[in-house]
C-alpha cells in the first residue's frame, strides 16, 4: 500500500470519526434537555380480552413494561415472573398503582386467545398486548426495543418454528407514560420492587 493512499485512507477514517462523535454527542444533548430518555409513547393495540387499548387508557397508573413472545424458551418467563413477584413483594398501596404491561413482538402466534392464557401465569393483573404487526411494530420502535425473527437453520421461511432475538429490559413509565428507569435482565424481584418503590416515591 502506497503512502499516499495509506494517508487518503486516514483522513477518510478521520472524518466518518469527526462525524460518529458529534451525531452521540447531540444524542446525549437531547437525551439531557429533555431530562430523560427518549423511550416510550403512542399506542394502539389490543388486549387479551380482544378490547382496543391505548396509552391514555393506562394513564394514572405507573406501568412495569416488557416486550417479548408467548413462545420464547426462557428469559422472557422468567422476566415476566420477576416482574410478577416483584409487584407481590411491594407494600399494597404501590402496588396497586402499577400495571404490568406484556407487549409482543411476535404479533403472528400471538393472538389474544394466546395472550389471555400466557399472562395469568405471571400476576393476575398483567396485561397482555398484540395487534397487528404495524401496530406491535410501532409500539416496539416507540419504547426503542430490538427485535428480529431467527429462523432455524434448514428451516422454511414460513416455518412456525422460529424465535424471536429481542431486547430484554423492564421500563418503568410514569403516570402520563413517560420514561422513568429500566431494569435490567437479572434484576431480582426485591430488587425490581424497592427500584419501583422508590421511584413512586419519589415522583408521587
Amino acid at each position: 500500500m502506497s503512502k499516499k493512499t495509506l494517508l487518503a485512507i486516514l483522513a477518510i477514517a478521520l472524518v466518518l470519526g469527526i462525524g460518529l462523535t458529534y451525531r452521540l454527542m447531540m444524542m446525549g444533548t437531547e437525551t439531557q434537555s429533555s431530562g430523560a430518555a427518549s423511550i416510550g409513547g403512542p399506542f394502539e393495540l389490543v388486549n387479551q380480552n380482544g378490547e382496543t387499548v391505548t396509552q391514555a387508557d393506562f394513564n394514572g397508573k405507573y406501568m412495569m413494561t416488557y416486550f417479548g413472545y408467548t413462545f420464547c424458551p426462557d428469559v422472557c418467563p422468567t422476566e415476566l415472573q420477576v416482574m410478577g413477584d416483584a409487584l407481590d413483594l411491594m407494600p399494597d398501596d404501590i402496588a396497586d398503582e402499577i400495571t404490568p404491561v406484556f407487549f409482543t413482538v411476535d404479533p403472528e402466534r400471538d393472538t389474544v386467545e394466546a395472550m389471555k392464557a400466557y399472562v395469568p401465569h405471571f400476576h393476575d393483573r398483567m396485561v397482555g398486548l398484540t395487534g397487528t404487526v404495524a401496530q406491535t411494530s410501532a409500539a416496539a420502535k416507540a419504547y426503542r426495543v430490538y427485535y428480529a425473527k431467527s429462523i432455524p437453520e434448514g428451516e422454511p421461511d414460513n416455518t412456525d418454528s422460529y424465535l424471536m432475538d429481542h431486547s430484554s429490559f423492564v421500563y418503568l413509565m410514569d403516570r402520563n407514560g413517560q420514561f422513568i428507569r429500566h431494569f435490567n435482565y437479572g434484576t431480582t424481584p426485591e430488587d425490581m420492587a424497592k427500584g419501583v418503590a422508590e421511584a413512586v416515591k419519589k415522583n408521587g
